[in-house]
């Protein structure tokens, strides 16, 4: 399409035909321009990865036992169970500390009623008084504590577990991570591998998590102050050893 030129009344012939020859070039070149613009460019060959997760595991001497125990008291009147439940438990409590174990706490106090049931009919005949307490202490000497306790006055040992010391588990942690995480570059290297592909950056890292979940409580039968066994024998703990697990994920490209 020609501009539509407009030549002043003063302008010469050659003027207007000048102006004319620039208009028509300005517009010539904004059509060439429009003909050579690019097109968007080709996305190429697609961004390729593989995920993979590898397992580490670790085990560590268990080395420290965490023990439940108390004193339970059966008798006729509220008061004296309370009073025999109480002056049995300060003599375990006493004996505890002298051994210089460690988290000691209590973990229940109770006093509850007893009823028998005879002809549809309740009649009060007595009360039990419970005292427990918690602690840890070396696994190697728990055994022999136990029995002691019970000499004091422990009528009940209700659970024993055993569990490796802090310092143990975190370094068994850091090392289960680096299982795991060598575990998953084996894994990427063995499928490519198959395929005549070759492993390169890792594009991204998950750590699924180190956990120690401590051996679940093994739980022991009632003592009774007369017991011979506990009297005339250790008691044998076998302290065995604590499971670390890992799980590492890493995307890799190829």
């Amino acid at each position: 399409m020609k501009p539509n030129i407009v030549v002043p009344r003063k302008w010469s012939r050659w003027q207007a035909v000048a102006l004319g020859v620039g208009l028509a070039s300005l517009s010539a070149s904004l059509a060439f321009a429009q003909e050579r613009v690019p097109s968007p460019p080709t996305t190429g060959v697609p961004f390729r990865t593989l995920t993979v997760t590898g397992q580490g595991k670790e085990n560590i001497p268990a080395t420290i036992a965490q023990v439940r125990l108390g004193v339970e008291v059966q008798g006729k009147t509220a008061t004296d169970v309370q009073e025999e439940a109480a002056k049995r438990s300060s003599a375990v409590v006493t004996l505890l500390r002298s051994r210089n174990v460690e988290k000691l706490q209590t973990t229940g106090i109770g006093l509850n009623p007893n009823y028998s049931y005879e002809n549809n009919r309740q009649r009060l005949i007595g009360y039990t008084a419970t005292n427990t307490v918690s602690f840890q202490l070396d696994a190697a000497k728990v055994g022999t504590l136990l029995d002691e306790s019970v000499k004091a006055g422990a009528t009940r040992i209700d659970s024993i577990s055993f569990i490796a010391a802090d310092p143990a588990i975190a370094a068994a942690q850091k090392q289960a991570l680096r299982e795991a995480t060598d575990d998953a570059q084996q894994q990427a290297d063995a499928v490519l591998a198959t395929l005549n592909l070759t492993r390169k950056d890792v594009v991204s890292i998950q750590i699924n998590g180190a956990a120690s979940p401590p051996p679940p409580p093994v739980p022991l039968a009632q003592f009774s102050r007369t017991d011979k066994v506990a009297a005339e024998a250790v008691t044998p703990a076998v302290a065995g050893e604590q499971e670390v697990n890992a799980s590492v994920t890493l995307q890799i490209s190829y």
